[in-house]
């Protein structure tokens, strides 16, 4: 299965009360976004690691990188290998003493222990084909500060519900004009803070068609 190189564009916070964040990941080769919802002490343990800022004692990613690098276990790479009902899944692949492990993990703790052993983040091409979304160069502003946690979508809503039509694209607009776009634009950001990535690609499309691409 073909992987793709990733790389960490941002973490952006969440507007909700219940404070989770947006982890962002971007192709190193490619113009795909892939937002990935984190809790608040993963997206601290990753900004630690990012940032360069060391505590007085060790976090538990801290922990498992010491532990790693004490028995002798190479971290070689993660993956981000599927997604299921709104939930993403990734695994460690480790090394010791000759044999090749594999570990399942959360995708949010994955990438805070690829920061520390500084590996490659990858994702599966099947994942960013369900989830990734296409960035224009014009369109690099766009936020995913709504984004909220790792949890499933349903879980989300219940915190931060959302109304449910039976068209999620308001039959009223007709993408004619500049007004259009930015409404649809809003309406992106929106789809992606609740992990919509089937209302995303419908808008993204309608964007698309507007822009005359």
């Amino acid at each position: 299965m073909e992987k793709i190189h990733l790389e960490i564009i941002g973490l952006s916070s969440s507007h909700s009360p219940i404070g989770h964040f947006a982890l962002v990941l971007g192709e190193t080769e490619g113009n795909r976004r892939l937002p990935i919802i984190i809790g608040g002490a993963e997206a601290q343990a990753i900004g630690f690691e990012l940032e360069n800022i060391k505590t007085n004692r060790p976090m538990t990613h801290d922990l498992i990188f010491n532990l790693s690098k004490h028995f002798e276990i190479d971290l070689l790479e993660i993956i981000i290998n599927d997604l299921h009902e709104g939930i993403f899944f990734a695994k460690l692949i480790l090394e010791h003493n000759g044999e090749i492990h594999e570990i399942d993990s959360r995708p949010s703790d994955a990438v805070a222990i690829a920061v520390r052993f500084k590996v490659p983040i990858y994702a599966y091409e099947s994942v960013l084909d369900e989830a990734g979304i296409i960035i224009d160069q014009d369109e690099e502003d766009v936020e995913y500060a709504d984004d909220e946690g790792e949890f499933s979508l349903a879980e989300v809503e219940k915190s931060d519900p959302i109304e449910a039509e039976e068209d999620p694209i308001p039959s009223a607009i007709s993408p004619t004009t500049t007004q259009d776009l930015d409404k649809l634009n809003q309406m992106l950001a929106d789809a992606l803070s609740q992990e919509d990535y089937e209302l995303a690609a419908k808008l993204r499309d309608q964007i698309s068609k507007l822009k005359g691409e």
